[in-house]
């Protein structure tokens, strides 16, 4: 008999109903099997964006049930989740005007030239969906990246159904959200099935190894995410498997700025790494600080913020003793300190905290590399530094990261310090991370076009990014048809453009139509 899928309340563990029951290998083949036959209704790119933009309006209606149920399933707060669900249906709103305006497809067309040597055929290129997407939700974003987030605006964007896996710590967020997202594709005239959702650790594995699943999009764990993305590039046929796992996130503060505002810096930190009670895929988790007068100053200010800092509920009970466990371990190893302790705070809390260690420490290797590892909730590492070739030393043992971040001094930025250390450190950190920052912190992720969400492995599994516009080329393939006559040819390769996609043709740049206008920051 299938096991049932409860509602759990964080905040006292206790179960708030059934919400479901876990899909069976025939639950899910009949799901994705629904998917697949539903794909050609999605051809229709005015279609497509009807349903991204109706999708965002049936989420909104829904709105205070929404985000009641999500705070009563993983205790991130009204006001976090409000915003939330704002940055949600910005997303799905956003990735229509990007279908409206077409250059996703990059169009390109190269005319027949006999002159050449050898001569060039009629050459005409675009890209087409790749088929069902599975999407694995985030536990940490209920929504953004969850059923209606990223993976699955994009996936239908891109003119892919999807099948979700619901994350077993919000099923119930989970199932209203699935169920805005099927109404508004019956409203616009489209099968419910272009959109499904499955509960169940066994569905997640059977749904990534399903034939007629074409690709996948994970957030979570680098546990989960590698015997996932194992999957997927074992089948007889592999899939795309485009995971985000895990990130460390370190930031450098330079002796420049420790110097010049060693307690702005210290609060600043704080406030990033204890942020949704340190639950954000990219929180600060290693900072390397300098030692002496400057830097004892940052961690005084970061110990006086930190210890104000109310406890605060994670996502799940196996997270939090995950977290206890971790702080513990780490702060045992010898040369930590822990200025203010992480660990347990009440029956179901946890109380932020941060550990230091002397960065030479870093370069040891062997039980020190725990350090390097992401622990997942409100605690960081500080490792004081004594020179550069400390830093470097450090930065050499780290593996891929969502971001990268350096707080710079004022001569630094400018290029104007002797060392030149702004540059340099820049040039160290960028084959490290997919983003990085300079006098800022990492925590918040702009939803814009420039926007690159992804990393080295294990940040992400693929060089591809989860935000932005640019997300939607992860369920793409090109294709280019060769002398084919205009009458035979996909509308969006004909001659005569009758869509006014902007394209290439020829090596020059036409714009069909104006550029997309939306994706300001969320």
């Amino acid at each position: 008999m299938p096991a049932p899928v409860w509602s759990v309340d964080p905040r006292t563990g206790k179960q708030r109903e059934q919400v479901a029951v876990e899909a069976t290998a025939e639950d899910v083949d009949r799901v994705v099997r629904a998917a697949h036959a539903a794909r050609g209704t999605l051809a229709d790119r005015t279609v497509r964006a009807a349903l991204l933009r109706t999708a965002a309006e049936l989420l909104e209606a829904e709105t205070e049930k929404l985000v009641a149920t999500a705070d009563a399933e993983t205790a991130l707060g009204t006001a976090r989740l409000t915003g939330e669900l704002g940055r949600t249906t910005y997303q799905l709103r956003a990735f229509a005007d990007l279908v409206d305006d077409g250059g996703y497809l990059d169009v390109r067309i190269d005319h027949a030239d006999p002159t050449l040597a050898p001569p060039r055929p009629d050459l005409r290129r675009y890209k087409v969906p790749l088929g069902v997407v599975a999407v694995y939700s985030a536990s940490n974003f209920p929504l953004a990246f969850s059923v209606p987030g990223g993976d699955t605006a994009s996936a239908l964007a891109a003119g892919c159904p999807v099948v979700v896996k619901a994350h077993p710590d919000h099923p119930a967020t989970s199932e209203l959200a699935a169920a805005a997202l099927r109404a508004a594709a019956e409203r616009v005239g489209l099968p419910a099935d272009v959109v499904g959702l499955v509960h169940g650790f066994e569905a997640g594995v059977a749904l990534v190894r399903h034939e007629l699943v074409a690709a996948a999009g994970f957030t979570g764990s680098i546990r989960g995410g590698r015997a996932l993305f194992d999957a997927a590039a074992a089948r007889p046929r592999p899939i795309p498997f485009h995971g985000e796992l895990g990130s460390l996130n370190p930031v450098v503060v330079t002796a420049a700025a420790a110097d010049e505002r060693a307690e702005q810096i210290g609060a600043g930190l704080a406030a990033s790494m204890t942020l949704g009670t340190g639950q954000f895929c990219v929180k600060p988790g290693l900072v390397l600080a300098p030692a002496g007068e400057s830097g004892d100053r940052l961690v005084a200010s970061l110990a006086e913020a930190v210890d104000a800092t109310a406890d605060g509920v994670l996502l799940d009970s196996r997270m939090r003793d995950a977290f206890v466990a971790g702080a513990r371990e780490r702060a045992e190893l010898p040369g930590v300190e822990a200025p203010v302790p992480p660990g347990p705070g009440g029956e179901h809390t946890v109380s932020a905290g941060f550990l230091t260690v002397p960065a030479a420490r870093l370069a040891e290797g062997g039980p020190y590399d725990l350090l390097l590892e992401e622990c997942f909730g409100p605690v960081t590492v500080i490792a004081r530094y004594t020179d550069d070739s400390e830093v470097g030393a450090a930065l050499g043992r780290l593996a891929g990261n969502l971001t990268a971040t350096v707080q710079l001094g004022a001569d630094e930025c400018a290029g104007t310090d002797a060392a030149g250390r702004g540059a340099r450190l820049l040039a160290d950190l960028t084959p490290l991370a997919g983003r990085l920052l300079v006098n800022g912190w990492p925590t918040g992720v702009a939803v814009a076009p420039a926007q690159h969400h992804g990393g080295p492995y294990p940040a992400t599994t693929s060089t591809s990014t989860s935000v932005g516009g640019t997300a939607i080329e992860r369920w793409l393939r090109p294709v280019v048809y060769q002398d084919t006559p205009d009458a035979l040819l996909p509308e969006e390769l004909r001659e005569a453009n009758p869509q006014g996609l902007p394209r290439q043709v020829d090596g020059a740049r036409e714009d069909g139509c104006q550029a997309v206008q939306g994706w300001a920051g969320a």
